[in-house]
């Protein structure tokens, strides 16, 4: 009898006390992103309390289908990697624009629907430019990617942007605990305990913030038990053209992001993205996002944060996120839980995701070691992208004076970096070479080399 032919990690299905685990970590990973879009567009536009509830209900429902939609997959619909997927912060400004001043939610909505489907369109097309993200743009993005997370650990462990103590050495020690128990589960536990590092570091650090006086459950008995989000709760859609137009280019921007990061969960996992798989990803955004616009929430795209949590558990099975998705389904229809899962101190957030942003970071350094550097521009490349991704994110009020379109490229250091490490890797790698190869009087190379850069992601490896 022939052997069974092995099955990849990405398809594995660990046990289930395995699987709830792993899939908890995931979502307490990206819980605190998901739910800050609706925050913020609904603190901007003065909504009630009980529709604050209501869009954050609505928008781990989301969370949840769109998970489940990218790992499980059917049909042309979803990568089949372990990606989690929430509300994209690129939106933000635009949405936060149009609700005040271009006709509430309605309007908000029906530009959230029409970006929705022209991603779903646009992903073929999307799928086709894979050839230009060879090691030393995927390397480069997947850095600028992690590097640009730092600051929300940072925002994290001090206590959260806008808290009354931000800054508080208190809240500094505690994300430090929790950063020490990661790292001490990571080196010294037993190997399945050490995949849920992440895990045991924030249940131990919110043991520890209770007694302290770090939290507040007061939410959790406001909250309602069951809550189901009903197709246009909030009125039916209408459609004005500067809010589609705005929204479209968040759509350009959103899927440059998720690109890179279904380019980064293929390093991370050992399955390459092919241009098939690139554009059922992104076609799966594209229906998530439709489905945002449906059930009262917002764009949505692959988070992230979750790229650096499975580069650091070394767990590469898509069911693992499958199961987190899962889980916000539930969070979606039970409010209570959800509740009970916000009420984890931002320090205690702050200490695991220094840990995991910082893992993306160096998943990048990984890919750029595959890269030739010698007699050739690509350290240029590098330099250049990084300091336009940066840029953003280090000075955030750079581009405010620029028109708002512009803004809505520029100021995500991701789609930012992005784009130019494309264009760089374009001009100086893929343009016919200076005619004069020889080095000049000063001992530096005159031509541009493109040795390995031009090779796919599975030759050089």
């Amino acid at each position: 009898m022939t052997a069974p032919a092995p099955v990849h990690p990405v398809d594995e299905v660990p046990p289930v006390r395995q699987l709830a685990a792993f899939g908890l970590q995931h979502v307490l990973a990206m819980y605190a992103g998901a739910v800050a879009v609706p925050l913020i567009v609904g603190g901007a536009m003065k909504l009630s309390p009980a529709d604050l509830a209501y869009l954050i209900t609505a928008d781990l429902l989301v969370c949840g289908i769109a998970t489940l939609v990218q790992c499980v997959g059917f049909w042309r619909f979803g990568v089949r990697l372990p990606i989690m997927q929430g509300c994209t912060f690129a939106a933000v400004s635009p949405m936060v624009l149009i609700g005040t001043t271009g006709g509430g939610l309605p309007a908000i909505y029906g530009s959230v629907i029409v970006a929705g489907l022209a991603i779903v369109l646009l992903a073929p097309v999307f799928g086709r430019l894979l050839r230009f993200f060879p090691p030393l743009v995927t390397g480069t993005v997947i850095l600028i990617i992690g590097v640009s997370l730092l600051p929300v650990a940072g925002n994290w462990a001090a206590g959260g942007a806008g808290s009354k103590d931000f800054g508080e050495p208190k809240n500094l020690g505690l994300a430090l605990f929790v950063l020490l128990v990661v790292l001490g589960v990571q080196r010294f536990a037993p190997a399945f305990l050490s995949r849920i590092a992440v895990l045991i570091g924030i249940a131990v650090g919110l043991a520890v913030a209770i007694p302290f006086g770090f939290t507040d459950f007061g939410g959790v008995g406001d909250a309602d038990w069951l809550g189901i989000s009903t197709p246009f709760h909030f009125g039916a859609p209408s459609f004005h053209a500067s809010a589609v137009v705005s929204m479209l280019v968040v759509a350009l921007v959103t899927m440059t992001e998720t690109t890179g990061d279904l380019i980064a969960v293929g390093e991370l996992t050992g399955r390459a993205v092919e241009p098939r798989s690139l554009a059922d990803g992104l076609r799966a955004d594209g229906l998530s996002t439709v489905l945002g616009g449906v059930f009262n929430t917002f764009p949505y795209t692959a988070y992230a944060q979750n790229v650096g949590l499975v580069g650091m558990t070394r767990v590469r099975s898509r069911w693992v996120v499958a199961a987190a998705g899962g889980i916000l389904v539930l969070l979606g229809l039970l409010p209570k839980l959800g509740a009970m899962v916000a009420a984890i101190p931002a320090p205690v957030l702050g200490g695991a995701g220094l840990v995991m942003f910082g893992t993306v970071a160096a998943s990048g350094l990984r890919t750029l070691a595959q890269v030739d550097f010698k007699d050739n521009h690509n350290l240029t490349v590098v330099a250049v992208s990084v300091a336009v991704g940066m840029l953003p994110v280090g000075v955030p009020t750079v581009y405010e004076r620029f028109p708002d379109w512009f803004q809505t490229v520029m100021n995500s250091g991701i789609s930012a970096g992005c784009l130019t490490a494309i264009v760089l890797n374009l001009l100086f790698n893929h343009l016919p070479a200076k005619a004069a190869s020889a080095p000049e009087a000063n001992g530096l190379p005159a031509g541009g080399g493109e040795q390995g850069v031009e090779q796919s992601r599975e030759e050089v490896v």
